[in-house]
């Protein structure tokens, strides 16, 4: 019993250590990181960093057929102009089911995917790595995609969609340092309060 006893102390010595190192280092990696910071490392990381599906720049829009702005829209919609920006918006708004203006952020193209019935990854696909405009007529709606950029699949990630990634190798390289300091302090704690003793003896007494 007295060996039992024993070991069930240590296991639970090692439970309360294990939580205590957890919380302690949660607390620690609460900490900001700043944009440069984040950058840096995303530049010195690239290659950790490579695309598993295309993504892409653009305007989508899901317009009914008989829309009256349908005219508008097809001609608009490939324009980079933004004085007809601002008329697609408007176009859009009073007409388009779904609108949405992507030029200023990186999407993954399976959003696109999930809302135009085609088969992106025949020659549509094609026409959206050319960085052609595409348009598709199906059930009463007319989809409308125009791709301002592409990047293919195995292309280096755009730091905007790397930076939620670079920010957790971060905080997960922040955790483990601190964890490492904290054991190191406990150890060298218990050596001077005598809870660690090295060969019978207190090797700092």
């Amino acid at each position: 019993m007295a060996e039992v006893e024993r070991l069930t102390d240590e296991y639970r010595n090692e439970l309360i250590k294990a939580q205590y190192r957890r919380v302690m280092a949660s607390q620690a990696s609460t900490g900001i990181f700043t944009e440069d910071s984040l950058k840096e490392y995303y530049d010195s990381h690239l290659a950790d960093f490579v695309l598993e599906r295309p993504m892409l720049k653009g305007i989508y829009i899901k317009v009914p057929d008989q829309a009256s702005e349908l005219a508008s829209l097809r001609r608009l919609y490939k324009s980079d102009r933004p004085q007809d920006i601002d008329r697609l918006e408007k176009a859009a708004l009073s007409s388009a089911v779904h609108y949405d203006y992507f030029r200023d952020r990186w999407i993954d193209l399976e959003q696109i995917e999930k809302r135009i019935p085609v088969d992106l990854t025949g020659e549509e696909g094609a026409r959206i790595a050319t960085r052609k405009p595409v348009e598709v007529s199906s059930g009463g709606f007319t989809y409308l995609l125009s791709v301002s950029d592409y990047l293919a699949a195995g292309a280096t990630m755009p730091y905007e969609a790397a930076r939620p990634l670079v920010r957790e190798r971060l905080l997960a390289a922040r955790r483990i340092a601190y964890d490492a300091t904290l054991r190191n302090a406990l150890f060298n704690r218990a050596i001077e309060d005598g809870t660690i003793i090295f060969n019978g003896s207190n090797p700092l007494k």
